[in-house]
């Protein structure tokens, strides 16, 4: 969870997790919908669907315990060298190095590293330098405390080198350019999108399909649409939009909300409009399943963030 997550946004999710699934076996046991469900609104979901597959590989492989070796952690899905370094090192006391961003700010500063920290080559130096670092005694303790260091002391903005215990063996504080490092490489341009989803309504029910299990946002659920094309109207996407995802024609009634919401490479300004159900079969072109739900049932089913803002403004009617 705490992947690309912060700590105080983590928290009374995992709380809430843990009493949901308790143990490895509940989790391998569960329904995926029902992980997902629980992960709502954290984000990155495909943790979430790499912790659920892994569960189930911890008890089939590994007689329901976890790994306690680098190697084998790194066998498990969504585990890469960060994560197997810190479960290894800080759960079984392990000699292995734990590399992360606040990390590898501090050795970039005490080691004055010069070059691109996103390059191959200089992580592989990084992770080196960890590794050398890393005392026999106490490992885990050493990897939280580098870590803690960086997000609590090294920061990378207006660093506290007056209260830092490593001010004195600090190479770029004392060539004066610490808060020059690390480098940083040129940021790319976010794209920006318009996309167009319908809530569609038929007899007192609302259309909701389910996303391909593999991919952004895989296995939630979500209002039909998609991309405005270049020279379309809103309207025109999302009609054309319906009729090639589901396959049916609707009647658009009104717009019911714009939601800008931000993803970690791109920007997407989502219109959801009210839509009556026209005609057709409904049919799964991208999708792996359809539904037609009560409008109070919504609240059973994982949508992605942007969706839960249109749910919303639903119940705001």
């Amino acid at each position: 969870m705490l992947q690309q997550t912060q700590v105080a946004t983590v928290g009374p999710y995992y709380e809430c997790f843990m009493r949901r699934f308790p143990t490895v076996e509940k989790l391998a046991r569960a329904r995926l919908d029902a992980v997902l469900k629980q992960w709502e609104g954290l984000g990155y979901y495909s943790r979430a669907r790499n912790m659920h597959r892994a569960a189930g590989e911890i008890l089939e492989r590994f007689g329901g315990r976890l790994p306690e070796t680098k190697d084998e952690l790194l066998t498990l899905p969504g585990i890469g060298a960060y994560t197997a370094g810190a479960v290894a090192s800080i759960a079984f006391g392990r000699r292995e190095p734990v590399v992360d961003g606040n990390v590898t700010r501090v050795l970039c500063r005490l080691c004055r590293i010069q070059d691109d920290p996103k390059k191959s080559a200089v992580q592989k130096e990084i992770w080196s330098l960890a590794e050398r670092l890393l005392p026999a005694a106490r490992p885990g303790d050493f990897n939280q405390a580098l870590m803690e260091l960086g997000s609590e002391i090294c920061l990378p903005r207006s660093p506290r080198c007056d209260a830092c215990p490593l001010n004195r063996m600090c190479q770029a504080r004392l060539h004066g350019d610490q808060a020059e490092l690390p480098i940083r490489s040129a940021r790319k341009k976010i794209p920006r999108y318009t996309v167009v989803v319908g809530v569609i309504r038929k007899q007192g029910r609302i259309l909701i399909d389910k996303r391909k299990p593999e991919g952004l946002l895989g296995g939630l659920w979500e209002f039909p649409g998609g991309k405005k094309k270049r020279g379309e109207t809103l309207e025109a996407a999302l009609r054309r939009e319906i009729r090639e995802e589901i396959g049916i024609r609707i009647r658009i009634e009104r717009r019911l909300t714009t939601v800008d919401h931000a993803y970690s490479h791109f920007r997407i300004r989502l219109h959801a409009f009210e839509c009556v159900y026209v005609s057709g079969a409904p049919r799964c072109g991208s999708c792996t399943d359809i539904k037609w739900v009560r409008p109070t049932d919504l609240n059973r089913y994982a949508f992605p963030a942007a969706n839960a803002e249109i749910i919303r403004a639903l119940r705001a009617q």
